[in-house]
């Protein structure tokens, strides 16, 4: 029955009611959702507003790669609020501390990918655009690739791109490119850019077109051991993966050059570790070596290629180390260096300003590749 007919029959029934006692009860009135909030927001003049509602915390900062750490306002709608003057242009990590405890900004949707995700990230282009940054050029594609591994005994994932010109009528040859220990498979693309940088590389002619694969470089995920004990086995099962599983797939899958001289392999920090290790352990499958800010490997580790210069230098048409002078790796880097040398090995040694950072390695990413496949 109808609401009206319903009240009608009721007064019908109930003739000593009062017309106004039959009426609906008034609802409560909807609570308002509070505005959207906009962080980070870019403005023209070159300063970026970050906004976090926390109606019950007593202080709160901004923390990140744009300076150094300002501190945020309250307003009576408990919304914390800072505008930053001239942020520099690039691809800043940059977190909230609340009461001393460090969170995402929860309105921005990127996150730097990680295994223990704990940053945001701010870009701010360049003008004109730097590499990393989007431009209006031919764009290439990236890939996502599950697969078993038949070397590790897991399913794996891995990320590869492919230049604007693919598949074209040309066979390409191909950068492995590892990540850091605290990342993932996503790192290299979401946060590096590299397929950005590959892309104005190649537009500018600097770079020949080329495959990048980016697996992930964890086939033994970190638990209790330390680093010096947990490295060396994930490169060693990181090669195997390679040599075994993902260079098989990805020679079967794309139109690439299946000769140790059109591959090449680089990584930062952990993922050095894994450079220097192939270049001295598999020189054989990889001519071409770039190690970024490397957690050098401990010399037992590749012995055999330290043990044998010659097989080294033979196949190696590259081995470019780099690390920044304000890096905590510094000195790692400069002790392997010497141990290349009085091992006659040939290779590339440059130290550079930076620290143990993603702005470091892009910058090592568009000196590098222009140098692979001459």
């Amino acid at each position: 029955m109808k609401l009206p007919l319903l009240l009608a029959a009721v007064v019908m029934a109930c003739p000593h009611l009062k017309a106004e006692e039959t009426k609906p009860a008034p609802q409560p009135p909807r609570p308002q959702r509070p505005p959207p909030i906009q962080s980070p927001e870019l403005h023209p003049d070159g300063s970026v507003t970050f906004r976090l509602r926390a109606p019950k915390a007593s202080e709160v900062k901004a923390s990140g790669q744009f300076g150094k750490d300002v501190p945020l306002a309250k307003d009576p709608h408990d919304l914390w609020t800072v505008t930053v003057p001239s942020v520099p242009p690039g691809v800043h990590e940059y977190r909230f501390v609340v009461d001393g405890t460090a969170t995402i900004d929860p309105q921005n949707p990127w996150v730097k990918p990680q295994r223990w995700p704990n940053t945001s990230i701010l870009h701010v282009p360049a003008n004109p655009p730097a590499p990393w940054d989007l431009q209006d050029i031919p764009h290439g594609t990236v890939h996502h690739h599950d697969y078993r591994s038949k070397a590790v005994g897991s399913w794996r994932h891995l990320v590869v791109y492919s230049p604007p010109s693919y598949p074209g009528n040309t066979r390409l040859p191909v950068l492995y490119l590892s990540h850091g220990y605290s990342d993932n498979d996503a790192s290299w693309t979401v946060h590096g850019k590299a397929h950005w940088i590959l892309d104005a590389l190649i537009a500018s002619g600097r770079a020949k077109p080329m495959i990048v694969v980016m697996p992930d470089a964890h086939p033994i995920p970190p638990g209790s051991l330390g680093f010096e004990e947990y490295a060396p086995k994930n490169s060693a099962a990181l090669c195997d993966d390679l040599v075994h599983d993902i260079i098989p797939l990805v020679e079967s899958q794309y139109r690439v050059i299946q000769k140790p001289a059109a591959r090449a392999f680089a990584g930062l920090s952990m993922g050095g570790h894994h450079a220097l290790t192939v270049a001295l352990n598999h020189h054989d499958q990889f001519h071409w070596i770039g190690a970024f800010s490397s957690a050098p490997p401990p010399p037992g580790s590749v012995a055999q290629g330290l043990e044998h210069p010659k097989s080294v230098n033979s196949h190696l048409r590259l081995l470019w180390v780099a690390c920044g002078t304000k890096d905590f790796l510094i000195e790692p880097n400069r002790k392997f260096h010497a141990l290349l040398d009085s091992k006659s090995i040939q290779h590339e040694y440059l130290e550079t300003d930076g620290d143990h950072s993603w702005p470091v390695w892009r910058r090592y990413m568009v000196d590098f590749v222009p140098r692979l496949f001459r």
